[in-house]
This record gives structure tokens, sequence and C-alpha cells, in this order.
């Protein structure tokens, strides 16, 4: 079954590439005797997406893609085989959206002279506030 990322853009099967390995840490004998991590790779080069999620994608600076273009996901925060899948396909699917999201422009700003003048005007009229609370000593 294709893992659908939107609309239009789907991948298929054979370009994930999962691999069922140990999963390390605490876990008694079941840790050495079963294979319930997964390990995905999925090639951007050669894949079948749009090349705007490509360029997108291989412009990104996360550690789980390769300088080959490679994205590798470990999966093994659950004891089943199968929640490690999907959840290794959605890790997936996350990170191609969140590539696609084009940042909207900043562009720098200034305050407007009559705001910059009401701040003045208020520090000077709270500073006078101030004054008039302390105490005045005539010697």
């Amino acid at each position: 079954m294709p893992l659908k990322i939107s609309n239009g853009v789907e991948i298929a099967d054979w370009q994930l590439e999962l691999t069922a390995i140990r999963a390390q840490g605490a876990g008694g004998q079941n840790v050495n005797k079963v294979s319930s991590a997964i390990h995905l790779r999925f090639d951007i080069k050669s894949s079948t997406l749009p090349p705007f999620y490509k360029e997108r994608l291989l412009r990104l600076s996360d550690s789980r893609i390769t300088r080959e273009g490679v994205i590798i996901i470990k999966a093994q925060s659950h004891r089943n085989q199968e929640k490690n899948r999907s959840d290794a396909l959605e890790r997936l699917k996350t990170l191609i959206l969140d590539a696609i999201v084009v940042q909207k422009v900043r562009r720098a700003t200034k305050a407007s002279r009559n705001s910059q003048r009401k701040r003045m005007d208020k520090k000077t009229q709270r500073g006078t506030t101030k004054n008039l609370r302390s105490k005045k000593i005539d010697y």
C-alpha cells in the first residue's frame, strides 16, 4: 500500500526499504531474540517525488538525511514490529511535509515616529509620577 503524502503525491512501496532489526536498550531476553525495531531507508534522488519536493528535502540540514540523499529513520519506541513500521512511515511523512512548507518572507519593520513619540511621553510621565512619590527633604 503506497504512503500518501498529499492529494497528488504518493510514495510506492518499492521506493521504501524497510528492514527489521533488533532494538537497543532494556527489555530483557525479548530484546536479544526478537527483531522489533524498523530501519527505514528512502532514496530521495531516485524516488518519484515531484522535483520541488526533492529539492526542498535535499536542501534540509537534517541528521537523518545522508550526503547521498538517503533518508534513514530508525523506529524502536514500540515493542511491536508493526507499530514501529507505522511509526517510521509516519515520521517520514512528517519530515517530507515539513520540508515543503514555504516560510513567509520576513521583512524588517520600523516603529513609526508617532509611536516612538508616544513611548517617550509615557516614559517621561512615568518618571514624573515616580519623582512626585519620593520624599522631599528641605535642608
